[in-house]
């Protein structure tokens, strides 16, 4: 008996090798050796990648603020600096001074004022001729300084002359001594690169001219703007002629426009 035990197994294993020419029978559910296995549904499936974040809008440049389209197109694309003097109303004498400087990429930002202001004893215009009393509203540049004191630190282009002495009364029957001890020649007809002495009026004399910011004497001008003494020397030793500085002035109406 344990003999015929013995072959019989040998045959069954020979029948399950494929020696004798067939195979076992392979459970249902068993893989193929030629067919890879598919996945289960069950199986945990890789997460999809996360969409990429969508960048961020740049942060629009600030603008000069007050300023409308009109009023801040006139600014030149190569200025960097702007003293914007704002009046309340067109007959208005007192205003609002504030120096703005423009970085790459982030706009004008403010750095230094407001100050007290005057400008001309009627207010404002948007047609200058000599002897309106108003101050002629646009952007106008700031090329040329000077004074009677010595020339308190400014990178502009400065005249030290004793014809910048300011005598008399102003509209208010204030002293005007001292008035011109600083300037900044505004250039509202007159040739830039030149002392704000220069009396050259490109477009004529009947246009006015010599319009300066210079220090205040506490009242109204013809048609300058005015600041106190403290402020005139920090304007001057701001201003930059590499920044291409200009003044923007008018009243609110007119700058917003």
């Amino acid at each position: 008996m344990p003999v015929r035990k013995t072959v019989a197994f040998t045959i069954g294993v020979a029948l399950c090798t494929g020696i004798l020419g067939t195979g076992c029978a392979q459970e249902p559910d068993a893989p193929s050796a030629r067919e890879p296995r598919t996945p289960s549904s069950d199986a945990p499936r890789p997460a999809p990648p996360h969409p990429a974040a969508p960048a961020a809008p740049a942060a629009p440049a600030r603008l000069l603020p007050g300023l409308g389209p009109a009023m801040q197109g006139r600014v030149p694309a190569t200025t960097t600096q702007a003293l914007v003097v704002r009046g309340t109303t067109q007959d208005a004498n007192r205003a609002r001074a504030a120096l703005y400087e423009r970085d790459a990429g982030h706009g004008w930002r403010l750095v230094a004022g407001p100050w007290r202001a005057h400008n001309g004893l009627q207010g404002w215009t948007t047609d200058h001729w000599v002897g309106d009393l108003r101050t002629p509203v646009g952007v106008f540049g700031l090329s040329d300084a000077g004074g009677l004191l010595p020339d308190p630190g400014t990178r502009l282009p400065y005249d030290q002359d004793p014809l910048f002495r300011a005598e008399g009364t102003g509209h208010l029957g204030e002293p005007l001594e001292g008035s011109f001890d600083y300037v900044v020649a505004v250039d509202y007809n007159r040739v830039s690169g030149t002392t704000p002495l220069d009396e050259t009026k490109p477009m004529g004399a009947a246009r006015g001219g010599g319009v300066w910011i210079h220090v205040d004497h506490r009242g109204p001008t013809s048609a300058c703007i005015s600041l106190s003494e403290d402020h005139m020397r920090a304007l001057l030793r701001a201003l930059d002629p590499a920044r291409k500085p200009v003044v923007v002035m008018g009243p609110n109406a007119e700058l917003s426009k």
